[in-house]
């Protein structure tokens, strides 16, 4: 999921924008476990939600396509390139929206917020990763830190509240679910600190950094369809191995490239002219 394009700081910023004012708009009218609104609400509330609603359904189904063709296609070419940018702006757009939404929902929707914050840390180190060509790490690694660490921390406390919950969840996750958020948050945390050590992000480093984390967010997408939306499915796919190979495929895609990325590569053989 290499070759993102030069300049996407701007047209992030809009999403970014953009989905921050639609979350607002939707924040007031917002109830019950999914993105509804009062039937009384004002117009510009439902058109609010809807987009929020489509946006993040559709980033996702996108996102996975796009994601499972980079990590299939050869790394560096043009297919790659373009699967990894769509894979980025679709993922972009529905994990900002499932972190910014879930705070107004009812209870029981917070977990959904640290798990957007997570996949969008996932997502943007990767991607400032591809982009480094080896430049001088330091203060972005300490706030991308900080932010790891806040997820990891938060995952611990989910699973301290679920625990000690009536029900032993939270909205209807087990603590074992936030193992994910912890340890997650603790691996990004030390490739962060890693590399102010380093003081450089370079070579093999730099490619399995980039790969380890889309696809990490990969697998939280997955997960949170396949797993978390199984009624959706159709009953000839739920508990069969083509509900859970999708989730566990960005898994193995980590553990495959993460060596193949370090092994030495073969000079390319050079064509000498012909001699008079």
């Amino acid at each position: 999921m290499t070759g993102l394009p030069r300049g996407t700081g701007q047209p992030a910023c809009r999403i970014w924008i953009i989905a921050t004012g639609l979350a607002l708009l939707a924040g007031g009218g917002a109830a019950a476990d999914r993105l509804v609104v009062d039937e009384g609400a004002p117009l510009v509330i439902h058109l609010g939600a809807a987009a929020l609603l489509y946006t993040h359904i559709a980033g996702g189904a996108i996102g996975l396509l796009a994601g499972a063709a980079a990590i299939l296609t050869p790394k560096g070419r043009p297919l790659h390139r373009a699967a990894g940018r769509i894979f980025f702006y679709a993922m972009f757009a529905s994990f900002l929206v499932a972190a910014v939404v879930a705070p107004f929902l009812e209870a029981g929707q917070r977990p959904n917020t640290i798990a957007g914050i997570l996949s969008l840390y996932l997502l943007l180190t990767s991607w400032l990763a591809a982009r480094s060509n080896g430049a001088a790490t330091g203060r972005r690694e300490a706030v991308s830190a900080i932010i790891a660490l806040l997820v990891a921390g938060g995952g611990v406390w989910f699973m301290i509240e679920a625990s000690q919950a009536a029900s032993g969840t939270i909205g209807q996750t087990p603590p074992e679910a936030f193992i994910v958020f912890t340890a997650f948050g603790l691996a990004g945390a030390a490739g962060d600190l890693g590399m102010m050590l380093r003081r450089r992000m370079t070579g093999p480093a730099r490619i399995v950094r980039h790969l380890w984390r889309m696809c990490a967010a990969l697998f939280i997408a997955a997960g949170s369809f396949f797993l978390g939306q199984e009624q959706l499915l159709p009953d000839a796919i739920r508990g069969t191995v083509w509900q859970f190979a999708p989730v566990f495929f960005p898994l193995a895609a980590i553990a495959v490239w993460s060596v193949l990325a370090r092994l030495p590569r073969r000079p390319r053989a050079s064509v000498r002219p012909a001699a008079d």
